[in-house]
């Protein structure tokens, strides 16, 4: 018979992988598109520029 210990901690690092991998997900979503909104003011700030001149 396996020891309720063993179960315990199988289920906790299951929970705090899952956790980890969430984390990590939404952070390089965050990432994404922090970048992706950037790129979009640089490029409409390099057009404002552009017509003016």
């Amino acid at each position: 018979m396996e020891s309720p210990y063993l179960i315990i901690l199988a289920l906790m690092a299951i929970v705090l992988l899952v956790g980890v991998t969430g984390g990590v997900v939404y952070l390089t979503l965050a990432d994404w598109r922090d970048r992706r909104r950037r790129e979009d003011e640089t490029r409409e700030l390099k057009r404002s520029t552009a017509k003016r001149r």
